[in-house]
Order: structure tokens, then sequence, then C-alpha cells
């Protein structure tokens, strides 16, 4: 009998990139022959950038002329990696690194924005839910974060230093998400952490942990937050949108029409379009994972209003990079194509 090795789609698409990265490394000046567009995802399977593989199963590319290879890196602080080194055109990943690297003489600004909400949900193991009933309980822990220096890393620190938890007084450990995440959750290798859909779903169904803080809505991030926090979003260097405008508007139409397609959609046509791959813990369980975290995304690709204030202020509470420096929110974000596309 022959057995077939399958791979997940996640991880055929890190290998992809992998390798197309170590071929084009720094080629990213130009949009290739034939409109050509390399995207880093971070998380190609994350629901919170659920519309980055959405659309390209949609055929929006292809209806604007593009042609999008879109690539995948565990954590955000990663894929920002790339769009830096000039080994993509553009990251989709959340808005608050425009900010941070901007303070650090980066200029990169987001021309769709996904979501008004974080879409991340703080969990906490079985073991140790008596005892971390709050931010408050921070102190003393290990906390599970995608990357160090990811967004689940910034808001992980915000959280506790709202809560009255100084950010040397607990571990932010870099676990990535999915089966890593929930290993080191069952391995108490962590206490809890900042995860996004599927990962929470599957920790909810395998009964490993519970939810702590859930900002998967715009109501969650508010009170979690203080205000709108736009996350997911398509980011780009700000000298390359300037010289590429035309495909800029071209997937910013992709991108528009499937905020609106998913929009009048239910959790389950969206589920059927995505890979199969994606679905890990079975086709119920992903739809469910789909319909918790919608409310997060927007239906035009609008920057919320008040939005970037709220990612300013949060950024402000603990990252060093940020303090006493200007920050020109203007420049971080742009509705130029989006409104085109509306």
């Amino acid at each position: 009998m022959r057995t077939h090795l399958r791979l997940p789609a996640a991880a055929v698409s890190a290998v992809l990139a992998l390798a197309t990265l170590t071929a084009c490394g720094g080629d990213s000046s130009a949009v290739g022959s034939g409109g050509k567009v390399k995207i880093m995802v971070g998380g190609l399977d994350k629901v919170i950038y659920l519309p980055a593989m959405l659309t390209q199963k949609l055929g929006y590319f292809t209806d604007e002329g593009l042609d999008v290879q879109l690539l995948t890196e565990p954590a955000g602080v990663q894929a920002t990696t790339s769009l830096v080194s000039g080994d993509v055109h553009g990251v989709v990943g959340f808005y608050d690194h425009t900010l941070d690297l901007q303070v650090k003489g980066k200029h990169v600004q987001s021309v769709v924005q996904f979501s008004h909400a974080s879409g991340e949900v703080e969990v906490v193991s079985n073991k140790a839910a008596a005892e971390i009933t709050s931010a408050k309980d921070f102190k003393g822990k290990k906390l599970g974060v995608t990357g160090l220096g990811s967004s689940t890393d910034f808001l992980t620190k915000y959280l506790a230093v709202k809560n009255g938890v100084r950010t040397d007084e607990f571990s932010t450990v870099a676990v990535g998400a999915g089966q890593t995440f929930i290993s080191a959750l069952q391995q108490n290798s962590i206490q809890g952490g900042m995860t996004t859909d599927p990962t929470v779903a599957q920790i909810l169904d395998k009964k490993l942990g519970k939810v702590l803080i859930d900002m998967r809505t715009p109501e969650g991030s508010k009170a979690a937050l203080g205000g709108p926090y736009p996350s997911s979003s398509l980011y780009m260097n700000t000298d390359w949108v300037n010289k590429n405008k035309e495909t800029v508007q071209k997937l910013a139409n992709a991108f528009v029409k499937t905020l609106k397609w998913m929009s009048t959609h239910s959790p389950e046509e969206i589920a059927a379009k995505m890979p199969t791959d994606y679905a890990q813990g079975g086709d119920g369980l992903y739809a469910k994972a789909i319909e918790s975290t919608l409310p997060m995304f927007t239906t035009d690709g609008v920057m919320p209003a008040d939005g970037p204030e709220t990612v300013e202020r949060v950024l402000r509470a603990f990252n060093p990079n940020l303090k006493g420096a200007k920050v020109d929110l203007s420049k971080t974000f742009t509705t130029e194509f989006v409104d085109k596309a509306k």
C-alpha cells in the first residue's frame, strides 16, 4: 500500500518563500513582466490575514491583470524584515509596524486596511487559569507570542503595562502559531499567550485553555486597548508606492472587492474557497474560527477614524523606540487607492 505524504499548505508556502527569496533576494525595485508582485504574509493560514489568499482564490488579482505571488513567514516581524531588505513588494501584516519603522528611519505605509480590530486573543492554559484571571496576573509568567518584536509581543506588553505589570516582570516567548503554540501550552513552556484563529478555535476545541481577553471584535479591542485598533493591512515602502501607483491601485481594487465579498457571504462559503489544509481542525471548526474573526474586518479597506492614534498610544506605553520620538501618522497610511476602488 502506498502512503502519500501531504504537507500542510502553510509549510509548502514557507518552502516556496525560502526558495524564491534565495533566488531573487533584493529584486523588488520594480514590478516584473506581466505585473508580477511578491507579497509576504505574516502567516498565510491565519484567519486575520485571510483576505490575502481569498483574493487569489477568487481570481481578483488575475482580473486586475496581476500575477501575485503570496509568500509566508510565521510572524509579522519577519515579514517586515523581508520588505525592508527589498525581497518583496509588500506585506500583509499589522499596521503598527509602520509606526515602529518610521522612528527607525524607514518609511512604510498601509495602502489597504483590512481590519479595525486587532483580531488577537489572549488565552491561558487550564493549568494556569486559576492564577491568571486578568492581565494584572502576568507578573512572573511566561507568555507566548508569535515572535519577539511582533505585534503580539507589542500588544502583550501593552496589556501588562496598562494593568500595572512592568515588561521586566514577565517573559514573552516566541512560539509561533498553530501547533507550535499549542504544544508550548500543553508542555507548560508558556502559561498563556496571544494568538489568533484558527489556533484559538483548536485550543478551545481540545479543551487545553480558555479565553482571557478577546480582541476579535471592535468592541473587544476598544475594551482592551481603548479604541479601534487597525491591525491586518497591506503595507508597502512609500517610495515604491509613489513609483508604482498603477500597480498599487490594482491591488487595492482586488482587496476591496474581496472585503466586500466577505461581508456578503457566510463563514462556510468563505471557508470553502480557502485551501483545504488550512482547516486543520476540520471544516466545521475552521468555519467557526472564521465566524469568530469576521467582525474585525472592514468592508472598504479604509483606515478607521482614530485608529492610528490608538496604535500610537499603545506603542508609546512600552516601546522605547517611540518614547520621545515624533511620529507623523499621516505618513503611515493612505486612503488614496481604496477611495478610488470604492
